[in-house]
């Protein structure tokens, strides 16, 4: 039986990876993603490597696949890119995220925008006319919302290969979307994104659109941005909690505000405006049900210190491999911080540390600052 693997990686361009793809058709269903074989590529087409030594290579690890979507059974093979070397690729930031870890939670928001065609107009602003300002468009229904059978169509496709898209609506302003994903583990839920954009992207390339991911792409009038709000928590913030951690968790990010937008995606500078529902990229804040802050803390964890975060500041275009690994990073710093401040004092003002300190300090200079408070 004939089996199409469809191979995905991500190349080397900056500052932001391009998804690519090739089809290898085979005589085998494979049973798992160990079955599935390693497969070359040409780095010196896709900014990996030079054409003197060109050789790159494709290492499966993870698979989607459906029954429903051609008549030839299909499988989607996300790949991480290793070196000539059979090294992780210096651009293989999956691989920089360690071992997985299910007991991380992670829910994104993907926001999108949809061109008329490649370089054109977004869609609904290509038709000419009057166009209606910001207002109707967020969960509209009417003659003034466009895409809508894109997203449904890749709601519907998304879940046929097992994503867990949690749902979608479209944005606040013209010819925007958004859908929403869900994982237990970093490693899963930044795979899972990068699958459903791709398949956003094919779905798009039939009709003859294309999906824009650049964090402002309408910069003249009162038209939002998009972003990719990242709602994540550990075990530790859902089930033991409590306000002294989630301070620490606060000051953690805070500390490492100037790391986090460094990663947290290109042209970012042109959303984080502190108007249209965010804070300015200079700052950090953070507010109990507040959409102007850097990080908003759901209204039932505010009353209970215990749950998820959100970090509205990466941008649409953002590396979830990258956003992940801050935050994971930012967290386990916040877990020494703590033990820190129940090993060495009871009544620690943790809002008090080093106020005046902007930029990244160190883990071992956060961590003194604590004691010698």
């Amino acid at each position: 039986m004939k089996v199409k693997l469809e191979y995905i990686w991500l190349d080397g361009y900056k500052p932001e990876p391009n998804l690519r793809s090739k089809i290898k058709v085979v005589e085998f269903q494979p049973s798992d993603i160990t079955k599935i074989p390693e497969w070359g590529f040409d780095g010196s087409s896709t900014m990996q490597a030079e054409g003197f030594s060109s050789d790159c290579y494709l290492k499966p690890v993870r698979m989607y696949q459906s029954l429903k979507i051609t008549s030839t059974p299909l499988i989607y093979v996300l790949c991480e890119v290793l070196d000539k070397n059979n090294k992780p690729h210096e651009t293989n930031d999956r691989s920089k995220l360690g071992e997985e870890d299910y007991d991380f939670w992670i829910g994104f928001e993907q926001e999108y925008f949809i061109r008329s065609s490649h370089n054109k107009d977004v869609l609904g602003f290509e038709r000419g006319g009057s166009v209606d300002p910001q207002g109707k468009y967020y969960c509209g229904v009417g003659g003034q919302i466009v895409g809508r059978e894109l997203s449904d169509e890749h709601l519907d496709y998304c879940l046929d290969l097992g994503i867990n898209v949690e749902g979608t609506n479209a944005e606040v302003a013209l010819g925007q979307w958004e859908y929403q994903i869900f994982s237990k583990g970093k490693l899963s839920a930044a795979d899972d994104l990068w699958m459903s954009r791709y398949i956003l992207h094919k779905l798009a390339e039939k009709r003859g659109y294309s999906i824009e991911l650049h964090p402002k792409p309408i910069q003249i009038g009162e038209w939002n941005g998009s972003g990719l709000h990242t709602n994540f928590s550990s075990k530790k913030m859902r089930e033991v909690g409590g306000e002294t951690y989630f301070k620490s968790i606060f000051n953690a990010f805070e500390t490492k505000q100037k790391l986090h937008i460094e990663n947290y995606g290109s042209d970012n500078h042109l959303r984080l405006t502190g108007k249209f529902e965010t804070q300015s990229i200079d700052k950090f804040s953070w507010g109990v049900s507040d959409r102007g802050a850097s990080i908003r803390v759901p209204k039932s964890v505010g009353e209970t210190w215990k749950g998820y975060l959100e970090d509205r500041r990466p941008s649409s275009n953002a590396n979830p491999y990258k956003v992940i690994g801050v935050i994971y990073d930012a967290l386990t710093l916040a877990d020494q911080l703590e033990t820190t401040i129940h090993a060495m004092y009871d009544n620690v003002d943790t809002s008090k540390i080093k106020e005046q300190f902007s930029g990244i300090m160190s883990d071992e200079e956060l961590l003194g600052e604590y004691r010698e408070e």
